[in-house]
């Protein structure tokens, strides 16, 4: 997903003016996305129908929030206003995803009690079946993803998350992920490779609008790609290996880290006698959850590729017996 909810906070601790916080990471994720979809699509991830349908209502979401950075910045009311939208919207997803967690689990123990066993798509918020209920033409069925409902529901999604992209610089990746699981019902492995087209192909649009407007600085957002081209690599193939809900799990383990540090940012700025502790605080919480999220795929990815191994000698031992 992306990953931009993290680095604009991170851009910003590390001294970037907001805006120019917004337009570097926007630049920066719009390439690491192109890059990423690329290998998702090899391992058919990516629902191309539905992403291009969203990106409609995406580029035009993030044209108004830009616009809205734009006038915030002149009213010199732009970190305030973007930081408290950020601690209020990660307060809200890490809530989602945590009492998603937690009935997704009472429903597995409700099923163990009858003796059946829980669909492995199944998911605890089915707020996606309500929805389907909307019958506005036009009604279209989308194969990969395996789900059929209004047009209209994947373009008003889609511009909603567009406009707090716009505002926050997150890329839609934050909130377009959990949208296309929780509101679409698209199933977590295609949402990720959904979530990374529609944010390359809206990305390069942003790109272009905030470097239009002068807050991008470029050599920044090339060296930030240098690393990670590298590491979107590494992510995607490790998604073969991480489960579904340990995604969503870290995920909002990660949500609640970077909102902490958000807060801290916030406190720094309200009293002076405690900047330089929080804004160290601060700091170092962003690269902890950064690198914790990093090293919980890399480590679920060499475990993948140690056990696929171990397990090829002895399906060719087993064929020779067979012979």
């Amino acid at each position: 997903m992306g990953g931009a909810w993290m680095v604009t906070p991170a851009l910003n601790i590390l001294g970037f003016p907001m805006a120019f916080a917004i337009g570097t990471d926007v630049t920066h994720m719009a390439g690491k996305s192109l890059i990423s979809t690329m290998r998702h699509s090899k391992f058919g991830n990516v629902d191309y129908k539905l992403g291009l349908i969203m990106v409609c209502g995406t580029v035009c979401g993030f044209e108004s929030g830009a616009r809205i950075i734009m006038w915030l910045e002149r009213i010199g009311q732009i970190n305030i206003v973007v930081r408290w939208l950020y601690v209020v919207l990660l307060t809200l997803i890490a809530w989602m995803v945590f009492a998603d967690a937690a009935k997704r689990k009472r429903k597995e123990r409700e099923a163990l009690a009858t003796g059946t066993k829980l669909d492995a798509m199944a998911t605890g918020l089915e707020w996606h079946k309500t929805l389907h209920k909307i019958n506005i033409p036009p009604i279209v069925n989308f194969k990969i993803s395996g789900i059929r409902c209004s047009a209209w529901l994947p373009i008003g999604v889609s511009f909603c998350t567009g406009l707090l992209a716009g505002i926050l610089g997150i890329g839609g990746g934050l909130i377009m992920m959990p949208a296309l699981i929780y509101l679409i019902g698209v199933p977590t492995h295609i949402a990720v490779g959904t979530d990374l087209f529609n944010v390359a192909i809206s990305g390069l649009y942003g790109a272009a609008t905030y470097s239009y407007k002068g807050r991008v600085e470029l050599v920044a957002a090339l060296i930030m790609l240098c690393g990670a081209a590298v590491g979107a690599q590494i992510g995607t193939v490790a998604t073969k290996y991480v489960k579904g809900y340990g995604i969503r799990i870290f995920f909002g383990f990660a949500v609640v880290g970077c909102g902490v540090s958000v807060i801290m940012k916030l406190l720094s700025g309200m009293s002076p006698a405690i900047k330089p502790f929080t804004d160290r605080a601060a700091t170092i919480l962003i690269f902890g959850v950064v690198s914790a999220i990093s090293l919980y795929i890399l480590i679920s990815f060499f475990k993948g590729v140690r056990n696929e191994r171990a397990q090829r000698p002895s399906n060719k031992t087993n064929s020779a017996h067979a012979d």
